[in-house]
């Protein structure tokens, strides 16, 4: 079925329609990852919004319940250049367009991501329209238009578990995946958990959690509105801040309970976690033109000197001159310099903006985890 998008400043493209039929309004962005399109999906940090995947080809793999990374979709709508309808893959289940069907998503492919791509590069992420409906550009771009900005926005409340668990009890989750013969099962090896730690779900992803219960903590999730009082009351050896959609400056609310917790345990924090750790050291943040989202991000560690090529996802960053004189930048984005890492200077605390349990080829920033590890060691 014919679809349309359309960004708010009228510019708009015609293609055809896959998943349900309807219409949907979010913030229209691109990923310039070249697989892990389910992960995308999946994601929580892309509640909201509207993803343009900038590889042509996309679904011909197919999709699988292993590789989700929450218990269902966030996006609200999806872009490709080419959907591929007859994946090959041994570990397929169903195809793409099954996929959306089963969880009333709408996709449209056959525009020009390429052209789309270069124009919110130019002129930013901004909302968007997609439709099966709504054909006139004219109507389209007004409900672009109409709709609520990304600025602002708390989608935190919406992905944050609405009862606290325990991530994997009983070690069937976390177990890393081996090949032999090209059978995939799990690697019977996984360290005993040696520190408990509570960590804050703002959008958390399910590999997040097996990279931490694979380094040895034993993880209790949180919802994003507990309090600080509560997190004590749990004693656990360090906290962490997870990943998670909208904008940080908008979650006051954790920004005051995250205070409280500094210096008392050790903390760390990616992505959202980072941003919002931002603002509880009295810092602020700042939208950024068309974010970062991809697997190709190349960060610099300003102490060792060394460069890492990383999976991020987000559209904020932390203003490096509003933050006081005890906190230290320690990684920066070398396409545009903006802070990628904090680390303050007295108390047991630090974070990356970007995914060091993702692996977008190169597994560079994993040993994050290992650190967080030897922190909690050295505060005990």
């Amino acid at each position: 079925m014919k679809a349309i998008l359309a960004l708010e400043d009228g510019v708009h493209f015609f293609g055809e329609s896959f998943g349900v039929t309807g219409s949907s309004t979010g913030e229209a962005c691109f990923n310039t990852s070249m697989t892990g399109y389910q992960e995308v999906l999946t994601d929580p940090s892309y509640r909201g919004q509207i993803v343009a995947m900038t590889y042509p080809l996309i679904g011909n793999y197919g999709v699988n319940p292993a590789d989700d990374e929450s218990s269902q979709p966030h996006v609200r709508g999806f872009v490709v250049g080419e959907l591929c309808r007859t994946p090959s893959n041994w570990r397929a289940s169903m195809s793409l367009d099954d996929y959306f069907k089963k969880w009333n998503l709408l996709g449209i492919e056959g525009i020009d991501t390429r052209r789309l791509t270069r124009h919110l590069r130019t002129r930013g992420a901004m909302r968007a329209f997609l439709s099966t409906e709504i054909l006139d550009p004219a109507e389209a771009t007004a409900r672009a238009a109409s709709s609520s900005p990304m600025a602002g926005s708390d989608f935190v409340r919406e992905v944050s578990t609405p009862a606290n668990y325990s991530w994997d009890p009983d070690n069937s989750l976390s177990r890393d995946w081996v090949l032999p013969n090209g059978q995939g099962r799990p690697d019977p090896v996984l360290v005993p958990a040696k520190y408990k730690i509570v960590a804050f779900d703002f959008g958390i992803k399910f590999n997040i959690l097996r990279r931490l219960r694979q380094e040895g903590f034993a993880v209790e999730v949180v919802n994003a509105r507990t309090s600080a009082a509560d997190i004590l009351a749990l004693n656990p050896d360090g906290v962490f801040l997870s990943n998670g959609p909208g904008d940080p400056a908008a979650l006051d609310y954790v920004h005051h309970e995250v205070r409280q917790l500094l210096g008392r345990k050790p903390i760390f924090a990616i992505c959202l976690g980072h941003q919002i750790l931002g603002h509880a050291f009295g810092g602020k943040t700042f939208k950024l033109p068309f974010g970062h989202r991809g697997g190709n991000q190349p960060v610099k560690d300003l102490r060792s000197g060394t460069v890492a090529i990383t999976s991020q996802n987000h559209g904020f960053a932390v203003d490096p001159d509003s933050l006081p004189s005890n906190v230290e930048v320690t990684h920066i984005n070398l396409n545009d310099q903006t802070v990628e890492g904090l680390r303050h200077r007295d108390a047991p605390v630090f974070s990356v903006q970007y995914h060091p349990e993702a692996a977008p080829g190169p597994n560079d920033a994993r040993y994050f985890f290992s650190e967080f590890a030897e922190l909690i060691e050295a505060a005990r």
